[in-house]
């Protein structure tokens, strides 16, 4: 990793850390903003790896299996994201 791209993902794990610390808050406001920027977060990831799993060639099941969700659930959630055709299923 170049410098530059090592400090940009520190500073983003810093900055989970953070979320994570004030999701515990003993403030309602300060700790729902955090989960609120949390789950922000995880469907983000979740939408970029998901992403990377299709153009890799794993198929729906693989994916929810990861996920530990049913296929058609990752499938609904996922499927209109990418052009092109839905490869069928083995």
């Amino acid at each position: 990793m170049t410098r530059r791209v090592l400090s940009t993902y520190i500073d983003a794990m810093s900055d989970a850390t953070k979320l994570a610390a004030a999701a515990g808050s003993a403030d309602p406001g300060i700790g729902l903003r955090a989960v609120l920027a949390l789950r922000r977060l995880l469907e983000t990831l979740e939408t970029l790896q998901v992403g990377n799993a299709r153009k890799a060639g794993w198929s729906w099941q693989e994916i929810a299996d990861a996920l530990e969700v049913s296929r058609q659930a990752v499938h609904k959630k996922h499927a209109g994201r990418w052009p092109g055709p839905d490869r069928r299923e083995k």
